[in-house]
């Protein structure tokens, strides 16, 4: 189960519609800055391809401007 915390920048003055394209996103938990022009973007996903997906989804977001992964990891499925 990837989860991966990443630094989103958005295009300026485009902060609240960033954070509304990533609010409706499924497995996307969005954190905005209190002092900065910067989102903290929280994903957790079932598989990587369910986590490239995402990604990709959040890379279109026409108010984004840059996204920088932080941290990332995998757990493995308990069967």
């Amino acid at each position: 189960m990837p989860i991966k915390s990443y630094l989103a920048h958005p295009i300026e003055g485009k902060k609240s519609e960033l954070i509304q394209s990533l609010s409706v996103l499924n497995n996307c938990e969005v954190i905005p800055s209190e002092n900065k022009d910067l989102l903290i973007v929280i994903t957790e996903t079932e598989d990587h391809t369910q986590d490239d997906l995402l990604k990709e989804k959040i890379e279109a977001i026409d108010s984004l401007k840059l996204l920088a992964m932080v941290s990332g990891f995998d757990t493995p499925k308990n069967n």
